[in-house]
């Protein structure tokens, strides 16, 4: 067990052609609703595990499923951005790369905050959410059960340091776009896409962060 940062981030990726949409939105959507719709206009995801993330339960909260909630990563550079980067994994459909990628950021304890009052369900696992072996939590002060040296590991050989990298925030049905603190891109050419996709709207600063990507 290692102490949470004193001010952790989640981070949740996704491809800039989904922007327009989730501006329109006004929020993010689960997998759950975004396929009910057809799904996404970027879908970067590998469409197995998505099935499988309807089917499993968030063990605290009974009759939800993970695939009912928005998810994020407790880190930027995180291991699937790794195997959309490297284009070569059997599961995923996608095979753009990652400079198409954006990285919305928002603050653990404000999304708590904002969860809490408007008594939206919300988790957090200590592995991959998509695995059969996930364990869920839903108290704050649990957090510190999370390998946060995983999740800040740029090495993740390790089979147990890849798998605790990949522990994930979870918020049920939908994410407000006002609670996204900060929009990373690798590129300023992905900078100025961005900018253009969510034009006209209040958004959070878009910013070149080269380090969050391979």
């Amino acid at each position: 067990m290692t102490p949470p940062p004193q001010n952790p981030h989640i981070y949740h990726i996704t491809h800039a052609d989904n922007l327009p949409s989730i501006i329109a939105e006004g929020c993010l959507l689960s997998d759950a609703m975004m396929q009910a719709r057809g799904g996404p206009a970027g879908a970067i995801g590998m469409p197995i595990i998505k099935q499988r993330r309807l089917t499993l339960p968030v063990r605290c909260h009974p009759q939800t499923v993970v695939g009912e909630y928005v998810p994020f990563y407790l880190c930027p550079r995180s291991f699937m951005l790794y195997v959309i980067h490297k284009r070569n994994h059997p599961g995923l459909a996608y095979r753009g790369g990652q400079d198409p990628i954006v990285h919305l950021e928002a603050d653990l304890g404000a999304v708590v905050n904002w969860a809490n009052g408007a008594g939206r369900l919300w988790a957090f696992s200590l592995q991959n959410a998509g695995s059969r072996s996930a364990e869920f939590r839903c108290d704050v002060r649990q957090l510190h059960e999370i390998d946060w040296l995983a999740v800040a590991a740029a090495d993740f050989r390790d089979p147990a340091v890849k798998e605790g990298k990949q522990a994930e925030f979870l918020v049920h049905g939908s994410f407000p776009w006002a609670l996204v603190s900060q929009i990373g891109v690798r590129t300023t050419t992905a900078q100025v896409q961005a900018q253009a996709a969510i034009a006209g709207a209040n958004h959070a600063p878009v910013v070149v962060r080269p380090d969050w990507y391979y």
